[in-house]
């Protein structure tokens, strides 16, 4: 059988079972897949959805937002220090799953407040500099009314 193109998919997903110190079958029944299928992946020969990279990289303690990347489903010119940042912060095991959750809000909203935003689909792009917050360094530039925050006060406008 010849090998698929499929970036270094099969190489990472070996390294990243090893560093978790999982056997093959170890990692096939945690993400609910079967061994010879998951053993045809990391050599390439076998190019998975994205619901089973998904239950992979959730066996592993991985971003599935990496599987993609290197399995070419998302592109490849994606923000990849934004995905390594997520997949460093998803895979420390000394956090808690809300630890984890709330670190990479704080993060994402730091990086909205420098330039980007995220899409729906959490693909993070640029922001026009006329949308760009700049209010702070520009005096004349007024901040939109601030929502009732059940006060009972009328919005405050800075």
């Amino acid at each position: 059988m010849a090998s698929l193109n499929v970036g270094n998919l099969g190489e990472y997903l070996r390294e990243q079972r090893r560093n978790a110190q999982l056997s093959l079958r170890q990692l096939a029944d945690a993400a609910g897949v079967s061994n010879p299928y998951l053993s045809q992946i990391e050599r390439g020969l076998r190019k998975p959805s994205a619901e089973v990279l998904q239950q992979v990289a959730k066996a592993l303690r991985i971003s599935a937002e990496t599987l993609y990347v290197r399995a070419g489903i998302l592109d490849a010119e994606r923000d990849r220090d934004e995905v390594e940042t997520r997949a460093v912060v998803l895979a420390d095991p000394t956090l808690t799953e809300r630890q984890k959750n709330v670190l990479l809000q704080i993060y994402e909203s730091f990086r909205k407040e420098n330039g980007f935003a995220g899409d729906e689909d959490g693909e993070a792009t640029p922001v026009p500099a006329d949308d760009a917050d700049d209010s702070d360094s520009d005096p004349r530039r007024t901040r939109p009314a601030e929502p009732d925050r059940g006060t009972g006060r009328p919005p405050r406008i800075t």
